[in-house]
């Protein structure tokens, strides 16, 4: 699933090609009859009224939500087209290389200059709705979401404060909760624990504070590098452009079972640490760890 990186990637994307452009149309051939998606775009009735309100309004900005893309729309009465990516969605723009990974396109926006905005979703568990832009980040999509870690508002103290919530949570799980932090999911948390030589099934009540300290700079450090790289593609994730991003070059843990560790000894360097990489399943997900500096 695209996490933070992705979806901001996603989102800058977006604000350099279509700011100022309107809709002129909008199609889907998505179809369910699941009560839980009765307000989203794959509900024919909802798809309807989503087309009356959406088409012929501009694009004013695009927002990131932990890992919710946020179209605002211009108009008496706002709107925003809220986007979930879910397993394996992306949004693709104009012109792009049709390959294995691109085809799988079920919904798209034509805007009034001729280009496009394709939503390609091999497994169709993406989410696309429509909010009152007022009030959109009181709905039930984004209400309980957690703060954002990469903002500059997000500091040790309120780090602290919020795996507090969860103190006899392992902290793999915990990371990995949107009512916890907005934005991590299986691959940056085992990168980031990681990173901070923490076992993934420490409780959080047992971690103290100089580890905390690391967690929360390799939250910082870990998101910001994979933005750099244009997200991790280990997966399905493309950009806007059908390419794919570079951080799953960079992996120390995730899908490394069986390779030795990476990790150098304190503090400049010095020597490797003798470990392998191990998976285990942890609360219903993988997750990939050091045996040996990961206590």
């Amino acid at each position: 699933m695209p996490e933070l990186p992705e979806v901001e990637t996603t989102v800058r994307g977006l604000r350099k090609n279509i700011l100022g452009l309107i809709i002129k149309s909008v199609w889907t051939d998505l179809t369910t009859s699941d009560k839980r998606k009765c307000d989203t775009v794959a509900n024919i009735k909802y798809f309807k009224t989503f087309k009356k309100e959406v088409v012929g309004r501009k694009i004013l900005s695009v927002e990131r939500r932990a890992k919710n893309i946020l179209i605002n729309l211009s108009g008496k009465s706002r709107k925003t087209i809220l986007i979930h990516l879910k397993m394996t969605g992306h949004l693709l723009y104009g012109k792009y290389k049709r390959d294995p990974i691109n085809r799988f396109i079920h919904f798209t926006i034509t805007f009034k200059n001729g280009e496009k905005l394709y939503f390609s979703d091999m497994r169709k568990f993406g989410k696309i709705t429509l909010l009152d832009t007022k009030v959109a980040r009181d709905s039930k999509h984004l209400n309980n979401l957690g703060p954002e870690p990469l903002e500059k508002s997000f500091g040790f103290a309120k780090f602290k404060e919020r795996l507090d919530k969860k103190p006899r949570g392992k902290i793999k799980t915990v990371l990995m909760d949107q009512g916890v932090l907005a934005g991590i999911g299986n691959i940056y948390s085992d990168e980031i624990l990681w990173q901070a030589g923490i076992h993934p099934e420490k409780r959080v009540v047992a971690i103290k504070e100089p580890e905390l300290k690391l967690m929360f700079k390799a939250i910082k450090e870990i998101l910001a590098k994979s933005i750099d790289f244009g997200g991790d593609s280990m997966s399905d994730y493309r950009n806007i452009h059908g390419l794919p991003g570079k951080f799953q070059l960079h992996h120390q843990a995730y899908r490394r079972t069986g390779e030795k560790c990476r990790k150098r000894g304190p503090p400049h360097g010095g020597a490797s640490c003798q470990g392998i990489i191990t998976r285990k399943i942890i609360n219903g997900r993988s997750a990939h760890f050091c045996s040996v500096h990961q206590k």
